[in-house]
């Protein structure tokens, strides 16, 4: 296992509860029919999962994180939605205890870009999807994201962050290795889909900036760089004034490219 670069403070978990089925797994829906089983690989705090359950229920979700604390978070997500067709368990995606060919759909939502081995997460989850089924994955692309305007503070975040990312053996690049990934697992038949989110709306720039001015001064990603010599203190807190400054520019722009593949297992 690699070390998840983002960690599980608030500033990164309350993040996340944004994301659901329409807008990070838009390219899957289609596959998340009523009555199908589904394992969620690295299901975070709950949200997507939540929203995919309804979609497949009468259909059973099997939820997995390898983090006890984002388990205790979704199941509490589920509790207060009333989804009741949900089982959580923590685990790793490179050794899921699970039997084979358990699912008709095994969906994963910005993992890869975290794990060890890649290759071996999409093998394992190929191992539990039953032949025929889909396996979906989706994961954003860090030197794809582009932002207006270019400033230097957001340049030293990127920056830092590919180091931090690398340093844990993550791929923070990911999204343009999905295919290949795909098919040094064993896959044939791989559908690749670009999908993008935007947070240059005045409100999702407010969020995003904030959030982001917030999470590197609080999260362990802050904290490791310092820790480790990649930053000092006060690096990380020109990074947070920088993204403070863009998030109340009325011309601001942030795009963030993901790469989806849909395979048959």
């Amino acid at each position: 296992m690699t070390r998840y670069t983002h960690g599980q403070h608030p500033t990164v978990t309350d993040s996340y509860r944004w994301r659901n089925a329409e807008n990070s797994s838009a390219y899957a829906l289609d596959r998340m029919t009523p009555g199908s089983s589904l394992l969620d690989v690295g299901c975070g705090p709950g949200s997507i999962t939540v929203d995919l359950a309804r979609r497949v229920a009468p259909g059973q979700v099997t939820a997995v994180d390898s983090s006890p604390e984002a388990v205790e978070l979704a199941r509490a997500t589920a509790g207060e939605s009333g989804a009741d067709n949900i089982e959580f368990r923590v685990a790793d995606v490179h050794r899921l205890d699970l039997p084979d060919d358990s699912f008709d759909v095994v969906h994963a939502h910005q993992v890869l870009q975290h794990v060890a081995d890649p290759v071996r997460a999409l093998s394992e989850m190929r191992r539990v999807a039953r032949p025929g089924g889909t396996v979906a994955a989706c994961d954003s692309d860090y030197s794809g994201m582009y932002w207006h305007p270019r400033l230097p503070e957001l340049d030293a975040w990127m920056n830092l962050y590919q180091r931090v990312a690398r340093g844990n053996g993550g791929e923070p690049d990911a999204g343009r290795h999905m295919v290949a990934w795909a098919h040094e697992a064993g896959f044939t038949d791989v559908t690749y889909v670009a999908e993008a989110w935007s947070h240059s709306d005045p409100d999702r720039r407010a969020w995003w900036g904030g959030m982001w001015a917030r999470r590197i001064l609080e999260s362990d990603m802050g904290r490791q760089a310092v820790a480790e010599g990649h930053a000092t203190r006060e690096d990380l807190e020109s990074i947070s004034e920088g993204w403070a400054a863009w998030s109340q520019d009325p011309d601001g722009v942030f795009v963030v490219p993901r790469g989806a593949i849909l395979c048959r297992a």
